[in-house]
């Protein structure tokens, strides 16, 4: 395995777990605890963790943001779950927009089933995947490409979201918090959703629960009426609140 082969997934690991070892890395990738501990070292430098004795933990700073491609690894069966209940909100002859996330382009392969539909993106990747997909017409933002989440953002981007009318927005966050709301950890981003919600009848979140209780840079949304939030799991005590306000709530955990 290439060094940075296995530091991608040394923060996979850290994504879902918060902590790691280094004797267990070394055991795992059969090298010896120098080598981990140089991994380390480098991921430290890069401001993705920080260094304890014997191991490592999470950096879990409010403007971190993690590569889409460590990211799509980290709580895939929850994602495409999630997915699966968002591409079921959708209906045929929709137009929608749809962020820049490693769930969105879950939700972007769940929609190719779908005979007619629109979606605009700053995605690269949804763009690519809906590429020759007969009936489904796929819009690009535009805008300045972002190379660690392979987003196109930026006041062009915002731009282009003002001139359109859509039935549903469907964005990704880091962080939900039932007083603070929803909030992202780059601004230019947090950006892309505010105009995205802005140009909808509807607002679907789609957010696994590991994002649940997390706060984050930027401020995107408070939680509204009409809104649905799509998760695999939240907190018992939000569901009151977030039903007071007329929140819907799609979760695993009502089926």
């Amino acid at each position: 395995m290439l060094a940075i082969e296995r530091k991608n997934e040394i923060l996979s690991i850290l994504q879902k777990e918060q902590r790691v070892l280094v004797a267990e890395l070394s055991q795992k990738y059969n090298v010896t605890e120098e080598t981990i501990r140089r991994d380390l070292e480098k991921l430290e430098k890069e401001g993705f963790v920080k260094k304890t004795y014997g191991g490592a933990v999470l950096n879990k700073h409010i403007t971190m943001d993690m590569p889409l491609k460590i990211r799509e690894k980290t709580n895939r069966k929850e994602k495409q779950v999630i997915a699966k209940k968002v591409a079921g909100l959708i209906e045929e002859g929709d137009c929608i927009m749809l962020d820049s996330s490693s769930t969105s382009l879950m939700i972007a392969q769940e929609l190719k089933r779908m005979k007619k539909l629109t979606v605009i993106t700053n995605s690269v990747e949804v763009l690519i995947e809906l590429s020759g997909n007969d009936g489904i017409q796929v819009i690009s933002t535009g805008g300045n490409l972002r190379d660690s989440s392979l987003s196109l953002v930026g006041k062009a981007t915002q731009e282009v979201l003002s001139h359109y009318y859509v039935d549903k927005a469907v964005i990704s966050c880091k962080g939900v918090d039932i007083e603070k709301g929803v909030t992202d950890s780059h601004e230019m981003e947090a950006e892309v959703k505010i105009a995205m919600r802005k140009s909808a009848k509807s607002t679907i979140l789609a957010a696994d629960s590991s994002k649940m209780g997390e706060v984050f840079f930027v401020k995107v949304l408070n939680l509204e009426s009409g809104d649905i939030l799509v998760t695999d799991k939240i907190p018992e005590e939000w569901r009151k609140p977030l039903a007071e306000r007329g929140v819907k709530v799609l979760s695993n955990e009502d089926e």
